[in-house]
């Protein structure tokens, strides 16, 4: 490492909670725990709250870092992005850094925090009891930690920014294919926009003769509303075989060459990461799982485990608590999968109805009592037909996202570290 490089405490190489000027009473932007997701380098204000005097606060380009278990170690660490030049403030569970002008560089202080070096030391720092455990915000003083010299933080920073950057303008693309195939899905089959407009005498905009040939022109009473006519009642569980994961415990990880990681919602959400156990025990083909596999998390805490899933990190098996979801029908897949989607907000409210210690569930039982629109089998192909093109891409983008993701990893401590420099990354 180059004698360039300076060891310093923490605290003088940045601001831990840095001082904010905010009026008691006043509206400002909020952020709260729920708000930061693992692995995005961004967290923007989704709302505002008066400001009481208590809480974290921050400005635009300030780390938060989540300081109490399980958060910190399933990785809520966020840079704050507004576009207001106001203040914010948000949970009493977040730290606070800030770069220290002429030592540290903003972009670098992120990606210090996010390291090994910050977040496994300040993981290691958690006291309390079981389950509540917080890192004090003292105890980071006494981590030293090895900077390079400021040009050098600057270049480790656009390396690594430029592949956040990548990241997040897929995620851009991949919503942007979901809504429009999930607008679609809505059109047809929840709003019934073809029939309304045939039954007003017009031609479904948008549509081929072919496919609009398939709508009805008018409606009929049911037990869910009013339906197409022609079209019948099925229950959720009628499209697909839903197979729960296997119950792996500790006595089957492990770290041979030929084990495979085992896949919880943490994975699902953050992908393959330190945390990742493995094992080479096979408890049936049936929980193994592939890439293009469409996964469904039915346990958890409701408003940010219950949620559809489409799996793209290769090999694993199945961990209990998340559904393989095999469409009945292979012409079917994507229709299942946005009806999935769909229906979240549905899955949510049934899993809050029975939450229990924070933790709520949607069964088997629940899936074979949701009762929803059945268009019939011509329609249900018309829509993979349009849909399965826009799936096929979201795909390929999660794929390189997983493997730009796999980059970045691989990249930050070693460049943190200094045991890779800029200037030799592609010899890397």
């Amino acid at each position: 490492m180059s004698s360039e490089w300076q060891e310093m405490p923490l605290n003088d190489a940045l601001e831990i909670n840095p001082s904010v000027k905010m009026e008691r009473g006043e509206i400002y932007p909020f952020v709260d725990m729920q708000s930061v997701e693992a692995g995005y380098k961004f967290v923007e204000p989704q709302q505002s709250r008066e400001f009481k005097g208590s809480g974290s606060r921050f400005i635009n380009g300030d780390t938060l870092m989540a300081r109490i278990t399980p958060c910190l170690e399933n990785g809520k660490i966020s840079k704050y992005r507004s576009h207001e030049n106001v203040p914010a403030h948000g949970s009493t569970e977040f730290i606070v850094m800030r770069h220290k002008e002429n030592i540290t560089h903003p972009e670098f202080v992120y990606y210090l925090v996010i390291s090994d070096v910050v977040k496994s030391y300040a993981i290691s720092q958690m006291t309390g009891s079981s389950g509540r455990q917080r890192v004090p915000t003292d105890s980071l003083q006494h981590l030293i930690v090895n900077l390079p010299p400021l040009p050098e933080q600057e270049a480790i920073a656009n390396v690594l920014r430029s592949l956040d950057d990548k990241i997040e303008l897929n995620r851009q693309m991949c919503k942007a294919l979901e809504d429009t195939a999930a607008a679609i899905f809505k059109s047809w089959f929840i709003n019934f926009d073809p029939v309304r407009a045939k039954e007003n005498g017009d031609e479904p905009k948008g549509l081929s003769s072919n496919i609009a040939a398939l709508f009805p022109n008018s409606f009929s009473d049911s037990k869910i509303g009013d339906l197409p006519v022609g079209w019948d009642i099925s229950v959720v569980y009628d499209w697909a075989d839903y197979i729960n994961g296997a119950a792996y415990k500790n006595m089957h990880f492990s770290d041979e060459p030929d084990a495979l990681p085992v896949i919880k919602i943490a994975e699902l959400k953050n992908g393959i990461g330190p945390g990742t156990k493995f094992t080479n025990t096979d408890l049936g083909d049936k929980y193994l799982l592939e890439t293009g596999d469409i996964l469904f998390s039915w346990s958890g805490s409701p408003e940010t485990s219950i949620d559809t899933f489409l799996w793209v990190d290769g090999k694993g098996w199945l961990n209990q608590h998340i559904f393989k979801v095999v469409p009945k029908n292979k012409k079917s897949r994507a229709f299942c999968y946005f009806l999935l989607k769909y229906l979240k907000p549905t899955f949510i409210h049934i899993a809050k109805n029975k939450q229990t210690t924070g933790l709520g569930h949607v069964t088997v039982k629940d899936l074979r009592e949701l009762k929803v629109a059945n268009p019939g089998e011509k329609l249900i192909e018309a829509f993979d037909e349009i849909a399965a093109p826009i799936f096929k891409r979201i795909q390929e983008i999660l794929e390189q996202n997983s493997a730009l993701v796999k980059t970045r990893d691989t990249l930050l401590p070693k460049l943190i570290s200094g045991e890779v420099r800029v200037e030799n990354i592609e010899e890397a």
